[in-house]
């Protein structure tokens, strides 16, 4: 039979195992969590962002300088963070994460990329110095926020989205590797066709074609601008057939005026040539 007093001593070191629990996990929550959801919280303040990935050995080294740098964050007025990339797909585009692990400096909305030593004596340094004033920060071409930044996150997350449709089709409809890829061909053919209609139709709309525009036909009274031009050279041509009329009625009076004069001429010289021969 055990001793009571040998019962004591594992009853005393669970209790502090469980007292130390929470100690540990507050220590922990230390290092905020960002989302695709809260992270505008970074454009406000000064951060440092850590981006890794659970599987990646140089991470998880980072790990325990990371949150002993995050026991600091209250006392150097700094927000210490990070990202799992492969929970946060739209955050690896909008970031253009091509390596792992990756840390930024974000100070009032201006991004700045950290490639110093990663120990928690640097990190703490590099805040305390402000020695990222010597880094230039990223361009706002390139911010997050930007819309070239935002369309290569909504790129991640459409990646991200096909990657779960297809293991969805292999694991739980059973789908063959070959059917998935006819599935995602077919898609892509629908999408495509449907996209150029839409686009064929916005363009008719536009710019409708010169055959299916309707005619109208000028009037007198009321005349658009295109048709002045028109009815210039319409009256011009009234102008030039009225002149030939007139010509043509002058020259036929004067021609009428000739016939009576040689008429009277005849009549006169008539009588005269009768008592010239008698």
């Amino acid at each position: 039979m055990t001793p009571p007093g040998s019962r004591v001593v594992p009853v005393a070191v669970l209790l502090l195992l469980l007292w130390g629990a929470p100690w540990t996990h507050g220590r922990r929550s230390d290092v905020r969590i960002i989302t695709d959801e809260n992270w505008k919280e970074l454009l406000e303040g000064e951060w440092m962002i850590e981006f890794y990935a659970p599987w990646c050995p140089a991470c998880q080294n980072l790990q325990p300088e990371w949150e002993s740098f995050a026991e600091w964050g209250e006392d150097l007025e700094v927000n210490v963070a990070k990202v799992d990339v492969t929970e946060q797909p739209g955050l690896s585009g909008r970031f253009i994460i091509t390596a792992l692990p990756t840390i930024y400096h974000c100070k009032d909305g201006e991004f700045r990329r950290y490639q110093g030593p990663r120990t928690k004596k640097d990190f703490i340094n590099f805040i305390s110095e402000k020695e990222w004033k010597s880094i230039e920060p990223v361009s706002s071409w390139f911010g997050p926020g930007s819309v070239l930044m935002s369309s290569m996150s909504a790129l991640f997350q459409l990646s991200m989205w096909i990657r779960t449709c297809h293991n969805y089709f292999i694991e739980d409809l059973g789908l063959p590797v070959w059917g998935s890829y006819a599935v995602f061909a077919l898609a892509t053919l629908l999408s495509g066709l449907l996209l150029g209609l839409c686009m064929i139709f916005v363009a008719d709309c536009l710019f409708p074609s010169k055959r299916r525009r309707p005619q109208p036909y000028p009037s007198k009274k009321l005349l658009p601008e295109s048709s002045q031009p028109l009815q210039k050279v319409e009256e011009e041509q009234e102008a030039d057939e009225e002149d030939v009329s007139e010509e043509e009625a002058g020259s036929k009076e004067g021609a009428n005026k000739d016939f009576a004069q040689n008429a009277i001429r005849q009549r006169t010289l008539g009588p005269s040539l009768a008592t010239d021969k008698s």
